[in-house]
């Protein structure tokens, strides 16, 4: 079976193995057309000449490649080679039924057609012997009315050498049957036939001898024949026993009757075995499902050996054994699935599950060597309590972090006893710090993906990948509504149920949210996701075979990551829409951030005490309080916590630049905006760029400051004055808000001032805010 498969896939189809790569990629799309074609033809003449030389041809083409494209060629080759012997497997399986069942009626035809002739060989020694005027009645006497007629006709003369063969036969073929001596029985049954045969050439024996020995013949053939299989059918035959029989009555002409019976012998022993093997009589499902593969994988290599060794490789013969074993490698998996997998996919039991996949694809890579492949056909039954068993992980992964985020007190810690050890940040080779659900949640996927890696040959890696985002997102759902004023946002608590979470109510609480979601997001569930391909070596094969399909691998990996990443942008953008509403907003509705705080500047009697308005030092207090605690918190991820800055900072300012409200009033209300509240509304934005360059600002939202200031200066100017002769001089707005700053952080001024004057940092905040003035102007 196996020399006749490897022979029609020895040549790939597309690539001759001599032509040179482009060639065959140019003949391999099937649709060049006919120039295409004919071209082809014409380089294939050289191969039909008588002359052809194959290595001196080969030697030719080879000069003009390099060692590079010769292995390149090769690896092609080979490429081709494997798939065309996977196209060729799954053809003849994909048709081995059909193939059996004309089989069968070809062997029944042959039946029929060996009666008929047997019928007609019959009359015509009928007719033969009427011609010479034989009594009829001598046709129809059996062998013994024959023996003694002859014998009293010939009492008194010296019967010749043939006759007293035939004479003895019959006695000697039963003795022959009696004592079960199957190979001499067999010997004396040929040595008949050719008897018979010399004796109607030779005419030395009359018609109805030679048709009553015809006759005994067939007869005796018949009775060996069930004398055989009825031996075969017995549960005490022993291996070599069961070989001989079908070896016996192949010999006899009844091949597939033969075949039949020694796979019939075979799944009897197994039926007999399976039903002393219960599931209540071993300790676990595993050993359940490695003492039933262990009988019923034996069974189908013996019964492979077998064949192979009586009926050698006749494709016949061959397609019915592999039918065979497909029927009982699918037993076995309905066994397996009844007995194991429904309790472990009811149970969630992925472990368990796992195991029960990985004993049984162990014993199918072991036939998978001598050609027969069953892996297909067991997945197939497995894959849906797989599945089931995989979402019951998933599910209880999402109800034990829940359970816990009820009780969280949002602190990060290392990782506590009775809770696995993981590897190590990235961040200075030190273990992460996390909440106590962050913690359980990494545990578990890290366990969920070692379980979920012997399941790759089902192809559940999507699937997987799919699930885990899932309850990731569900996690950071959880961690949204932590947040104090997720209560109000409806939208927040959709799919949350009436699940119970502990509010995070200060600004550290209220961090560690999002150093679980990024830690998480960023490295520890990629990380444990980088163990699927690793666990399963066929994996690790598959990924050498083809760049691209490695190259596609990689793609998706980083999609996957960038899911997660924008799942942690969820987060941060509820963080950050809430700290800017309570920014802006009083609680009693009103806000911090109106156009009429600039337009009543010029109505104040009492000298004005310059500073930045109260809601950009809350920012600037709450950014630099925060960037503390992050300091501490994203230890070799401070690129998150700057982003996290950036992002409140720009929630602020895009407010402002949004406000339809602000605008209209600023630019068509009745009373329009004066001197002083143009110079207040510009040292709050200088403010904002000063104390936000390098840490708290974006080049897109310093932009928009710009584009604020300009809209701003705008409707200053359409009242007919001058904005630069109503604003004081740049070095005002430095010194004004470096003074807000070092009071705001803390720092003593004159030490500040000292620095700052002679720091790149100052001199970039004055050519910023000259900048400003120039855009403003123009």
């Amino acid at each position: 079976m196996a020399s006749a498969a490897k022979s029609s896939r020895s040549r790939p189809a597309g690539h001759s193995g001599v032509l040179p790569m482009h060639a065959a990629a140019g003949g391999g799309g099937g649709g060049g057309g006919d120039g295409a074609g004919s071209r082809l033809a014409d380089k294939l003449k050289i191969f039909k000449t008588d002359k052809f030389d194959p290595d001196s041809y080969v030697q030719s083409k080879c000069q003009t490649m390099n060692e590079k494209e010769i292995r390149q060629l090769c690896s092609y080759l080979q490429d081709l080679k494997k798939a065309s012997a996977e196209e060729m497997r799954r053809s003849v399986y994909a048709n081995y039924a059909a193939f059996i069942r004309t089989s069968k009626e070809i062997s029944d035809l042959e039946r029929e057609l060996q009666s008929i002739k047997n019928l007609l060989n019959t009359q015509s020694a009928l007719i033969h012997g009427l011609s010479e005027g034989v009594q009829i009645d001598s046709l129809t006497t059996g062998p013994e009315d024959s023996e003694e007629e002859s014998f009293c006709t010939v009492e008194d003369q010296e019967l010749s050498e043939i006759q007293n063969w035939y004479t003895d036969f019959p006695d000697r073929l039963d003795v022959l049957l009696a004592e079960r001596r199957v190979d001499e029985a067999l010997d004396a049954l040929d040595e008949a036939e050719r008897i018979a045969a010399d004796a109607k050439q030779k005419q030395t024996l009359s018609t109805a001898e030679i048709l009553a020995l015809k006759r005994a013949i067939s007869d005796n053939r018949q009775k060996l024949s069930d004398q055989l299989a009825e031996a075969a059918c017995q549960s005490s035959t022993c291996g070599i026993e069961l070989r001989a029989a079908a070896s016996a009555l192949k010999r006899l002409g009844d091949g597939p009757r033969a075949h039949s019976l020694l796979l019939s012998a075979h799944n009897q022993r197994l039926q007999c075995n399976i039903q002393t093997t219960h599931p209540s009589s071993t300790a676990y499902r595993g050993a359940y499902t490695a003492a039933l593969a262990k009988l019923v994988f034996s069974a189908i290599s013996h019964a492979l050996s077998d064949s192979m060794e009586v009926f050698g490789d006749e494709p016949s013969y061959a397609s019915e054994v592999v039918t065979w074993a497909t029927k009982q490698a699918m037993l076995f998996a309905l066994l397996v699935k009844r007995h194991a997998l429904a309790s472990c996919a009811a149970s969630g039991g992925l472990r368990a599950a796992a195991e029960c996949v990985q004993i049984a694809l162990g014993y199918c890579s072991l036939l998978e060597a001598r050609g027969l492949s069953l892996s297909g056909v067991v997945m197939k039954q497995f894959r849906p309590c797989v599945e089931q068993a995989l979402d019951s992980s998933l599910r209880r992964i999402e109800e034990s972090t829940s359970a816990l985020a009820a009780a969280d007190n949002w602190v990060l810690v290392y990782s506590p006893t009775g809770i696995r050890p993981f590897a190590r940040s990235s961040a200075g080779n030190m273990a992460p710090k996390l909440s106590s659900s962050a913690h359980r949640f990494n545990s578990m996927v890290q366990d969920f993906f070692e379980d979920v890696g012997p399941l790759l040959n089902l192809q559940l890696g999507g699937s997987t990948m799919d699930g885990l985002l899932k309850i990731f997102n569900t996690y950071i759902d959880l961690l949204v509504s932590a947040l104090p004023g997720s209560m109000d946002d409806e939208v927040n608590l959709e799919g949350l149920g009436n699940k119970i979470i502990c509010m995070a109510e200060t600004d550290e609480q209220q961090l560690a949210l999002l150093a679980n979601a990024s830690l998480l997001a960023e490295e520890l569930l990629p990380r444990a996701a980088m163990k699927l391909p690793s666990v399963n070596q066929a994996s690790m094969d598959s990924m050498r075979k083809r760049g691209p399909e490695k190259q596609n691998r990689a793609a998706e990996h980083r999609e996957w990551k960038r899911k997660l990443q924008r799942m942690v942008d969820k987060l941060r953008d509820s963080f950050c829409r809430q700290h800017a509403l309570a920014l802006i907003f009083t609680e009693e509705g009103d806000t911090h951030l109106s156009a009429e705080m600039y337009i009543n500047m010029d109505n104040i009697v009492q000298e004005i005490e310059w500073v930045p308005s109260p809601i950009f030092q809350e920012l600037y207090a709450k950014l630099h309080r925060m960037a503390g605690i992050a300091t501490e918190m994203f230890v070799g991820r401070e690129r998150f916590a700057t982003l996290l800055m950036m992002r409140l900072t720009e929630t602020i300012i895009l407010w402002l630049s949004d406000d339809q409200a602000f605008w209209e009033e600023i630019e068509e209300g009745p009373r329009a905006l004066g001197p002083l509240g143009l110079q207040q509304f510009y040292l709050d934005m200088q403010f904002v760029i000063l104390f936000g360059q390098g840490r708290f600002l974006s080049r897109h939202v310093h932009q928009v400051i710009l584009n604020i200031i300009d809209r701003g200066m705008a409707a200053f100017s359409a009242t007919g004055l001058d904005p630069d002769s109503a604003l004081p001089s740049d070095d005002w707005f430095i010194d004004v808000a470096q003074d807000t700053i070092s009071r705001i952080s803390g720092k003593a001024q004159a030490a500040t001032s000292e620095r700052e004057v002679h720091s790149p940092t100052a001199s970039v905040s004055a050519q910023s805010v000259s900048s400003v003035r120039s855009h403003g102007s123009s």
